[in-house]
């Protein structure tokens, strides 16, 4: 595998290359992830009203970030190590990226369990099929949409020549977050007919 040659941060510690790469790219993420903030604040009644929903947010999102950085850096450390060219037919990507789906699967469905458990506990349990329904939909859309910006943060990284370790999981986190936040509040909304 060839490295492309250029302005960035490729195969370099210089802390002033990273530092010029990511400060712009933090600085417009930051602005980005302001959505995840507004739409969260539009569902205020809803989650209100359902506090179990609220509970779940923190997991919700996080967890969608982490599949991503886990795959990112999977991606980053195969490519590094000259161990991947982003070929369709490489069954380690594929293996990868169902590796990624079993554990969304696995851990939304936690989620909803224990949502409904604590919903037992205090009062005021929505449905478990309903938390199923809410968790494992937003959770694997969640889950593809991280997929899908791992590759892709990776891919244009390193075809820039600058260090996909420094960018792909900041990208990833953040675009994760906005749309992870859009969309568990959109299904909760039409699975509980808000």
């Amino acid at each position: 595998m060839v490295v492309p040659q250029g302005q960035g941060s490729l195969g370099s510690w210089d802390a002033h290359s990273i530092v010029r790469n990511m400060f712009p790219l933090l600085i417009v993420l930051s602005v980005i992830v302001l959505a995840a903030g507004i739409t969260l604040e539009d569902a205020e009644e809803m989650l209100t009203e359902y506090g179990l929903l609220a509970v779940m947010v923190p997991t919700m999102v996080d967890m969608g970030g982490n599949l991503g950085a886990i795959l990112s850096s999977r991606l980053t450390s195969r490519l590094h190590l000259g161990m991947t060219d982003f070929d369709p037919r490489d069954r380690e990507l594929w293996a990868n990226i169902l590796a990624i789906l079993a554990l969304a699967v696995t851990v939304f469905t936690a989620l909803a369990v224990g949502a409904w458990l604590l919903g037992q506990i205090i009062g005021g349990a929505l449905p478990l099929w309903m938390l199923l329904v809410i968790s494992l939909t937003s959770g694997l859309s969640v889950a593809v949409i991280a997929i899908v910006f791992s590759f892709a943060a990776t891919y244009a990284s390193y075809k820039l020549g600058i260090d996909p370790d420094d960018t792909t999981i900041p990208i990833v986190t953040n675009v994760v977050d906005v749309f992870g936040m859009i969309i568990f509040i959109g299904v909760s909304a039409l699975v509980i007919g808000f």
